[in-house]
């Protein structure tokens, strides 16, 4: 079971490459480019650069969201 849940979380990811927007805004940050897809019970958050989707973390969505000051800003 752990590898088809770790599968279908990288499947969710590699759909971002296509449709970059396609997950949601964090609204403990309320950042344009910060933003997340739901697997439950996961958060998938990630970063909306200009050139590229960077994968910040994968959350279960029953824990605080803390990220560090160097992923909520946005560097080009």
């Amino acid at each position: 079971m752990g590898d088809r849940l770790v599968a279908a979380i990288i499947q969710q990811v590699e759909r971002l490459v296509v449709h970059p927007d396609m997950g949601r805004v964090v609204h403990e940050f309320d950042q344009p480019f910060l933003r997340e897809l739901i697997h439950a019970p996961f958060r998938i958050v990630y970063r909306r650069d200009p050139v590229r989707v960077r994968v910040v973390r994968v959350w279960r969505s029953e824990r605080l969201l803390r990220l560090s000051p160097d992923t909520q800003g946005y560097d080009k």
